[in-house]
């Protein structure tokens, strides 16, 4: 059986939720419900700059959303490359990846409360 795309998000999703509310708990579920807001008002590269800067669970959820884009879209992985990715994309490929990236946090913010209330 092979897995739709939706499922795949999902399925990611909730892992990396299950590891951010494991070692963050309710901060991690704060984080991931307001992160998509945050990407809408100010921009992916900027949020991801803003969260590699502030350490700790702000790095672990931008490290989560990297280890997806990467998988689906072939970005990099580390916080350097991925942000020099984004500065030379092309318009169509960025939008692919600011698209992408909500599209897997639609469901990280869902996941997230759900793996926090079944601790």
């Amino acid at each position: 059986m092979t897995q739709t795309l939706e499922q795949k998000r999902a399925q990611h999703a909730w892992g990396k939720a299950r590891e951010g509310v494991n070692e963050y708990g309710s901060d991690y579920v704060n984080d991931a419900k307001g992160l998509p807001a945050l990407i809408m008002n100010s921009g992916l590269m900027q949020v991801m700059a803003f969260l590699d800067g502030k350490g700790g669970r702000h790095t672990t959820l931008a490290g989560h959303l990297r280890d997806w884009l990467h998988l689906q879209c072939g970005t990099p992985n580390t916080s350097e490359a991925f942000m020099e990715h984004l500065f030379n994309a092309d318009a169509q490929t960025f939008r692919h990846i600011n698209a992408e990236a909500m599209a897997w946090l639609r469901w990280l913010r869902q996941l997230a409360p759900a793996v926090k209330g079944g601790e």
